[in-house]
């Protein structure tokens, strides 16, 4: 059987489905563990995220990692994110990165547990425990999988609850460009230095009354661009977000948003080839997004576009 150390690694589940002439009917499911309780386990597959009640598990055991990035690609990559989306207020803890935003999203509130807190894992997580009381909010972690394996196991001890798993995925900046087509249909993507009201409207629709720490998030990163299109009208039918950070030029997609009624009709696409063409004009090679598995959608749009999962994470909250 599975026990928390295996959380975050990959495992294969054969489950009891039901009984035929007396005897049990099994089925196999293989993926990523990634939560483990008293009462069911959880692993993310091929197909989406699979909730099994242990009741139903015949046999569980971790099989042999399907092929993964590098370590050091993966913390390179989440250095590259957190540059994109700063938190105004950052700490460290050895290699750990705390960081805090007024409780806008997820990422700028939680405490990056990639590289060596220098000090025990206990004493790490007790630490971000009281800088995160300290300042009134809710501790998280957000912890990348299989890196942070040994972390996620700690906080299962302690109790911490998990949000859904979030892929990060990534792609070729060029083939955004030469193999989404042009839409010559559509009105043209208008890329800006900064955002207009209405772009800020757009985006608090989707993402709640933005605080000043929002703002200064979107807005604080020295290569960034901020796309539009619209209709005859002036009104808005899509928005996106783009960033160019870290040492290897990573093009970092956020808060693509198309109008409910302006939907199904390519305009993502639209998007994601304008900023792509944006990022090679800045030496941008590879494009990387974060996306909730559980966001159906979002995920088969950027399947289309040829992004895979690099890796995924999980944001623990504490009790």
């Amino acid at each position: 059987m599975l026990r928390r150390q295996d959380v975050g690694h990959r495992v294969v589940v054969r489950r009891i489905v039901g009984v035929s002439q007396d005897r049990p009917l099994f089925t196999d499911a293989l993926g990523e563990l990634v939560e483990l309780t008293e009462t069911e386990l959880t692993i993310a597959t091929a197909h989406g995220t699979l909730r099994v009640p242990l009741r139903e598990v015949h046999r569980a055991k971790r099989v042999p990692a399907a092929r993964r990035p590098p370590a050091a690609d993966v913390v390179a990559l989440e250095l590259a994110a957190n540059d994109a989306w700063p938190a105004p207020t950052q700490a460290r803890l050895g290699s750990w990165i705390l960081r805090a935003a007024e409780n806008w999203t997820g990422r700028a509130n939680s405490a990056l547990a990639v590289g060596d807190p220098d000090r025990t894992l206990e004493e790490a997580i007790t630490a971000v425990e009281q800088w995160y009381a300290s300042k009134g909010q809710r501790p998280m972690i957000n912890t990348p999988m299989p890196l942070a394996a040994p972390v996620n196991a700690a906080l299962d001890a302690r109790g911490w609850t998990a949000r859904p798993l979030t892929l990060v995925q990534t792609g070729a900046v060029q083939a955004l460009v030469t193999e989404v087509a042009a839409r010559r249909d559509l009105p043209p993507v208008e890329l800006a230095d900064s955002p207009t009201d209405a772009w800020y409207e757009m985006v608090a629709a989707h993402k709640g009354t933005l605080p000043p720490t929002a703002k200064q998030i979107i807005t604080g990163v020295p290569d960034v661009v901020f796309a539009s299109v619209q209709d005859e009208s002036g009104a808005l039918l899509a928005v996106a977000r783009a960033a160019v950070t870290g040492p290897d030029r990573w093009l970092g997609v956020s808060l693509l948003q198309t109008a409910p009624a302006a939907r199904r009709r390519g305009l993502g696409r639209h998007v994601m080839r304008a900023v792509a063409q944006w990022a090679t004009q800045r030496g941008s090679a590879r494009a990387y997004l974060q996306v909730e598995e559980r966001n159906a959608g979002a995920v088969a749009l950027y399947q289309s576009l040829g992004f895979k999962t690099h890796h995924t994470y999980l944001t623990r909250v504490a009790p």
